[in-house]
């Protein structure tokens, strides 16, 4: 079930936020995390396999994820909590490549891949101004298993009002439901609320419901535009007034 945060209805001395947007949700892994690719690359690396053949099988599997009209892929299936961590682990597995022609294991795969993954430094605390200047946060993340980003439910009931997990409520980025259920959780229409997220199909979906998308590619930048789309104060980035007014009308 997607949760709600203890702190959804009261932010103690915070004020709404002028303009037009009263929420902001972003992705997981690849938005407060490191890049998803140095990751991989990480577990590739440690455990001598061949980049071509996981990158084989990703381009493959995600184009059955994002594709219109393609077949229900392992990636498809597992964000939606439609197959089991063991099930991928073992498909993933058995198309991989090792250097010294062993076989890769299957058993705690998903673990072994995402073990590179650290908080990035910065964004944690652009959350927390935006709750600051009174605004609504959710968390919009596709899992890869009940392992593999190991989310840290302490820090996402602190930083988000709301919490939507896509294996948990049946359904993934990019379908356009599980952004209209994020933001009902919010209270909010979708034309209020920011997203954000490192992959551009899903800031194209978002954009389809009326939300307005932020293709991450660093907080540095992210920070930068979300400044300007909210004109607030956001660590080390000033709003523009100027851009921020275009941005409103």
């Amino acid at each position: 079930m997607p949760e709600r945060s203890a702190a959804d209805d009261s932010q103690p001395g915070a004020k709404a936020a002028a303009g037009r947007f009263r929420g902001l949700i972003t992705d997981w892994g690849g938005v407060l995390t490191n890049p998803i690719r140095d990751t991989v690359n990480a577990w590739l690396r440690a455990e001598g396999i061949l980049q071509d053949s996981y990158f084989a099988v990703m381009r493959l599997w995600m184009r059955q994820a994002y594709a219109i009209g393609q077949a229900a892929g392992p990636i498809h299936l597992l964000e939606r909590g439609e197959c089991s961590d063991e099930d991928f682990e073992r498909l993933l597995a058995a198309s991989l490549v090792r250097i010294d022609g062993q076989p890769v294991s299957a058993a705690g795969l998903l673990t072994r891949m995402f073990a590179a993954t650290v908080l990035d430094p910065t964004m944690p605390d652009l959350i927390r101004a935006v709750r600051r200047a009174g605004l609504r946060t959710a968390l919009l993340s596709n899992s890869w298993g009940s392992v593999g980003f190991g989310y840290p439910r302490q820090m996402l009931s602190e930083l988000f009002d709301a919490v939507v997990i896509s294996a948990e409520v049946g359904m993934r980025k990019p379908e356009q439901r599980i952004f209209t259920l994020t933001v009902e959780l919010l209270g909010l229409r979708p034309d209020e609320c920011v997203f954000i997220d490192d992959v551009q199909a899903n800031v194209e979906a978002a954009e389809s419901v009326g939300l307005v998308g932020v293709h991450h590619e660093a907080a540095s930048s992210t920070a930068a535009r979300l400044a300007e789309l909210l004109n607030i104060p956001l660590p080390g980035f000033a709003p523009n007034q100027e851009a921020s007014q275009v941005s409103h009308d």
